[in-house]
């Protein structure tokens, strides 16, 4: 599959489900089982616990992760204690997860693992170029849209979007809320001589004057921005948000008189969490939104089954997605033999 090559050009790579079962795990096993004999050296780890065999949530049966010979892993050590798999330790950290210390470890047969990875997103990163002393060319990090931030730009290079029954059994609503969420992927950057001054800068909101000044506004989050609507513009109506955005911010900065001038910032689309009725009026009212780094969206894998047994029609979907985004869709079930 051509994906699986242009996984194979990144250093990093997330996979990330836009709710539970729509076909994460399928996909990294595919993956996994595309890359074996490429003669890339691959590792693998996840945010959050992925790899059961039963979804404790949902209490329904789900595939299991299965690693080839030769590819380095992280989990906690109570996972790691739960492996079907022969396993050289590398590493373990004196960091602690909830689940104990962190194993690195390299696969030396098949068999099937449960991942529990590192437990923030810095710790993450850190992991991450660590895999260069262990030749690792691509590392691939299991997660879910809950927990997007592994998904960042700043994280990983690149990333694959899962979808399917699982977000909505209605066709056109499960297309209308994955095609959202590729437009939040696509927003664009902003100029390079404002992402190149803002990028350092850490908590709160900032300003942008126009002469590309950055002047911090003492507002430590988005939820303070209505009690200091008095300072919001005074330095212009360019705004840099280093944490999140929520609905919130754009109905209040929506109903502001300089609303065509105003510019939201964000560092990427993990930041945002708004719905599509309000961005699409902020947008309308004359508002603008960039981020500071994009992400690299490979491939859409879907599973057309619900937790609950309903089935949308895979070609089906497969058509009208990749109509809708303008994107190859993949349905790796169907294709892994």
């Amino acid at each position: 599959m051509p994906f699986i090559e242009e996984i194979l050009k990144h250093r990093s790579l997330s996979i990330v489900g836009m709710e539970k079962n729509t076909g994460k795990t399928e996909c990294l096993n595919y993956i996994l089982r595309r890359i074996k004999g490429s003669g890339k050296k691959i590792a693998v780890t996840s945010i959050g616990v992925d790899g059961e065999s039963i979804d404790l949530v949902k209490s329904i049966k789900k595939p299991e992760i299965e690693l080839y010979e030769d590819v380095i892993f992280l989990t906690s050590e109570n996972h790691y204690k739960q492996k079907k798999i022969t396993s050289e330790i590398l590493d373990i950290s004196e960091k602690k997860t909830p689940m104990g210390r962190l194993v690195t470890a390299r696969s030396v047969n098949r068999g099937k693992i449960i991942f529990s990875g590192p437990s923030d997103t810095q710790w993450l990163s850190s992991c991450i170029r660590k895999m260069d002393a262990y030749n690792v060319d691509t590392t691939i990090v299991d997660g879910a849209l809950s927990r997007t931030s592994h998904a960042s730009p700043a994280i990983t290079q690149c990333m694959i979007l899962t979808t399917g029954a699982a977000v909505s059994t209605n066709l056109q609503q499960l297309i209308k809320k994955t095609k959202f969420q590729y437009e939040l992927l696509k927003i664009p950057v902003a100029a390079s001589g404002i992402s190149e001054k803002i990028s350092g800068n850490e908590r709160g909101i900032y300003a942008v004057d126009n002469t590309i000044n950055i002047i911090q506004l003492n507002i430590s989050s988005a939820f303070f921005i209505e009690k200091h609507r008095e300072d919001l513009f005074r330095y212009g109506s360019v705004l840099y948000f280093t944490g999140m955005v929520t609905d919130k911010v754009l109905n209040f900065l929506k109903f502001q008189n300089n609303i065509r001038d105003i510019t939201i910032i964000v560092r990427d689309f993990t930041c945002l969490f708004i719905t599509p009725e309000v961005l699409n009026e902020y947008k309308k009212m004359g508002g603008k939104i960039f981020v500071l780094y994009n992400t690299k969206l490979i491939a859409v894998c879907i599973n057309p089954v619900s937790p609950d047994g309903f089935i949308i029609d895979s070609s089906r979907l497969q058509a009208e997605l990749s109509s809708a985004l303008k994107l190859p869709v993949y349905d790796v079930k169907n294709i892994q033999k």
